[in-house]
C-alpha cells in the first residue's frame, strides 16, 4: 500500500529508508509504501558499530530481506543497562550438610505417616 507519492526533486530516491523511484501514470515519481505490520521487526545494533545503522542494515539485513527499509521515525538511540548484571549478588548455595539435615528432619516428621494413613483406609 502507498503511503505517499513525492514528486521528482522534492524527495530523493533512498531504498534504504523506504523511498522508491517508480513510474506513475508515465511519470518518474518517489513513492513511500505503508510497512506491513506483520513483517515488522527490531534489532539491537551496539553504539560502538563501525558504520552506524547503515552499515549494520546492509551488512546483516538487506541479504536476507532485499526490499527490507529503516523506518526512521521509530529509530530509537539510546543504551541498555542491566541492573541484574551489574548490582544482583545472589544468595550462597546451602552446603551438602545442610541440605541432608533438612531431608533427615522431613523423613522423621513423616515417619510413621504413611502407616498412619494407610491403617485408615483398610
Amino acid at each position: 500500500m502507498v503511503k505517499k507519492v513525492h514528486r521528482t526533486g522534492r524527495a530523493a530516491a533512498d531504498p534504504l529508508h523506504g523511498r522508491f523511484e517508480v513510474e506513475v501514470n508515465g511519470r518518474t515519481r518517489i513513492v513511500e509504501y505503508e510497512s506491513d505490520s506483520e513483517l515488522r521487526d527490531t534489532e539491537q545494533i551496539p553504539l560502538i558499530e563501525e558504520g552506524g545503522i547503515e552499515a549494520f542494515f546492509r551488512r546483516e539485513v538487506l541479504p536476507y530481506v532485499p526490499d527490507a527499509w529503516v523506518n526512521e521515525t521509530s529509530l530509537k538511540i539510546g543504551y541498555e543497562i542491566s541492573f541484574n548484571r551489574y548490582f544482583y549478588t545472589p544468595e550462597p548455595l546451602r552446603t551438602l550438610e545442610e541440605i541432608r539435615a533438612d531431608i533427615e528432619a522431613l523423613e522423621r516428621e513423616t515417619d510413621g505417616l504413611l502407616a498412619e494413613i494407610l491403617g485408615q483406609v483398610a
